[in-house]
C-alpha cells in the first residue's frame, strides 16, 4: 500500500510539474501566433491523443512518464515545403529572436509562477512547524561550544527573526555555503521558571566547516537538534510493567537511576535498551516526588530486542503555526522562491567547482520517495515539496545545456549579441553534446539514487 501510494504521489507530483511547465511554452507561443501541432505529457510512444481547437492541435498522453513536450511548427525539425504561406508565418523560427526568447523561458517561469502560488496559498493558510529550540547538544560539538544549552529559543540569526526550526535551518545553510560565520540571539530559560528568560548573543563558527559537512542533515553534525516535551506520561496501560509499578498518567520522570531525565525521547531510549532489568525512577507527582522501581518487558521488534513498559508520551516538538495575511504570504512566497532558486544554482556551482559532493545531485527514485514520504505526512508536506521541485525543475531547465531551455536561450542570446543566428553545424554539435551531458547527469543522478536506496 505504501508502494503505491509512492507511486501515485510521484506521478502526481511530477505529472503536474511537467504539464505547467509545458502550458508555459504553449500559452505564450499561442500568444505570440504560433501553430501548435502537439501537447504531449510523458516522452516517447503516444498512448493516448485527441486533436481539439482551429489548429486541430494534438493533446496526447505518451508512454515515459518523465518529461513533456509542446511540437510547434518548425521548419528545422519538419518538412515545411507543402505547408500554406499563412501557416509558415506562425512556423517558429521565423519569429523575431525576442519572441522565441519569451517561448522558451516560458516554462521555467511557470515552474517558478507555481512555486510563488503554492508558497502563497500554505503561507497564508499557516504551515505548522517546530519552534527554533534547542534539544542538549554534544559538549564536543560546534553548538555546544558556542555556547548553546539545552531549552534555548533561538530568535534571530545574522539580525534576521527567525520563529521555526525550518527557518533556523535556512539561515545556518546560506550562511555555510557563503562561508560566513553566524551570530545567534538566544533566549534562555532560567532554572526559575518565573524568571524574565536572559537573552544572549551567541558566535557560532560556520566559516571553518568544509561543505561536506553542510549537505545532508548538516544541522545534526553541528549538534542541533529539535527540543523535545519533558518525560510526562500521557497514558498508562492497565496491567503493563509502568502500571504494575505504580505509575500514573501525569507523572513526570525526573531521574532514571539516579541520572536526569532530559525529556522524553531520552526517557523512551532508556526504557527501549532496558529489557528485563530493573531501573529505579525518580517521579513527580503534583508537588510531590516519588521513588518506583519499574522492569521494562522485553518485545521483539523488526527483529530486535527491546524494553516495553506500556505508556504514551508526547513526543512530538513544540509546533508553531504562522498565518500570515494575503500580501504578506504573496512576498514571503515570492522571497522563498527567489532564494531557493539562488540556493540551487549555487549547489550546482559548488557541484561543479569541486567544493560539493555530486552525491547530492539526486534523480526519479530519491523524488519518488520524498513524494511518497510527504504524502503520508500531510497535504501541506506534500505541497511544499511540490514547489520545491518546481523550483528545481525552472533551474535545471535553464542550465546553459543544448537539449535544454538553458541552452536555447544562451542561442538566442548569441543572435541577439551578433545579430545572426548561430550556424546550423554548430548547433548539431552542441545538440550532440548536450545530449551527452545531460545522459551523464542522469546516470549519476540514478547512482546516488541506487546508492541511497540500498544503504
Amino acid at each position: 500500500m505504501m508502494l503505491l501510494q509512492t507511486i501515485l504521489a510521484f506521478v502526481v507530483a511530477l505529472g503536474s510539474l511537467v504539464t505547467i511547465h509545458e502550458l508555459g511554452h504553449y500559452l505564450v507561443a499561442r500568444w505570440c501566433g504560433v501553430k501548435i501541432l502537439r501537447f504531449s505529457v510523458g516522452m516517447g510512444k503516444v498512448v493516448y491523443s485527441r486533436k481539439l481547437g482551429p489548429d486541430q492541435t494534438e493533446w496526447a498522453i505518451s508512454i515515459l512518464p518523465l518529461g513533456g513536450y509542446v511540437k510547434m511548427l518548425d521548419a528545422r525539425e519538419q518538412d515545411v515545403s507543402e505547408i500554406s504561406e499563412q501557416d509558415l508565418l506562425r512556423e517558429f523560427s521565423r519569429q523575431s529572436v525576442w519572441r522565441r526568447i519569451a517561448i522558451v523561458a516560458a516554462g521555467p517561469v511557470a515552474n517558478f509562477l507555481l512555486a510563488i502560488l503554492l508558497f502563497t496559498g500554505l503561507y497564508l493558510h499557516g504551515i505548522p512547524e517546530p519552534v527554533a529550540k534547542i534539544r542538549v547538544p554534544s559538549e564536543t560539538s560546534v553548538a555546544y561550544q558556542a555556547g548553546l544549552r539545552h531549552g534555548d529559543l533561538v530568535t534571530a540569526v545574522n539580525g534576521h527573526a527567525v520563529q521555526t526550526w525550518t527557518g533556523l535551518q535556512w539561515e545556518l545553510l546560506q550562511l555555510g555555503l557563503n562561508k560566513s560565520d553566524a551570530t545567534l540571539a538566544v533566549q534562555r530559560n532560567m532554572q526559575n521558571e518565573t524568571a524574565k528568560p536572559e537573552s544572549l548573543q551567541l558566535d557560532l563558527g560556520l566559516s571553518r566547516l568544509s561543505s561536506a559537512e553542510l549537505e545532508t542533515d548538516f544541522l545534526t553534525k553541528l549538534g542541533f537538534s529539535v527540543a523535545r516535551p519533558a518525560a510526562i506520561l500521557q497514558g498508562v496501560e492497565l496491567g503493563g510493567p509502568a502500571s504494575r509499578a505504580g505509575l500514573l498518567s501525569g507523572d513526570q520522570i525526573l531521574e532514571i537511576d539516579g541520572r536526569a531525565v532530559l525529556d522524553g525521547l531520552e526517557f523512551m531510549e532508556i526504557i527501549n535498551a532496558s529489557s528485563d532489568k530493573t531501573l529505579q525512577l525518580l517521579v513527580k507527582r503534583g508537588s510531590s516526588e516519588v521513588a518506583l522501581n519499574v522492569t521494562p518487558e522485553a518485545a521483539t521488534v523488526r527483529g530486535e530486542k527491546i524494553g516495553r513498559i506500556k505508556v504514551q508520551l508526547m513526543l512530538a516538538p513544540e509546533m508553531l503555526t504562522l498565518a500570515n495575511s494575503p500580501l504578506n504570504a504573496l512576498i514571503k512566497g515570492s522571497v522563498k522562491t527567489w532564494e531557493a532558486s539562488m540556493l540551487t544554482f549555487k549547489m550546482l556551482g559548488k557541484m561543479l567547482a569541486g567544493d560539493v559532493s555530486w552525491k547530492n545531485l539526486t534523480g526519479p527514485i530519491t523524488i519518488a520517495d520524498y513524494a511518497g514520504q510527504t504524502s503520508r505526512t500531510g497535504l501541506i508536506s506534500y505541497l511544499s515539496f511540490i514547489a520545491l521541485i518546481s523550483i528545481s525543475l525552472g533551474v535545471m531547465n535553464l542550465l546553459p545545456i543544448p537539449v535544454l531551455d538553458g541552452g536555447h536561450l544562451l542561442y538566442y542570446s548569441l543572435e541577439v549579441l551578433t545579430g545572426k543566428p548561430v550556424s546550423e553545424r554548430f548547433g548539431e554539435i552542441a545538440q550532440r553534446a548536450g545530449v551527452v551531458l545531460l545522459m551523464s547527469l542522469m546516470a549519476v543522478a540514478f547512482f546516488n539514487d541506487i546508492v541511497r536506496l540500498m544503504s
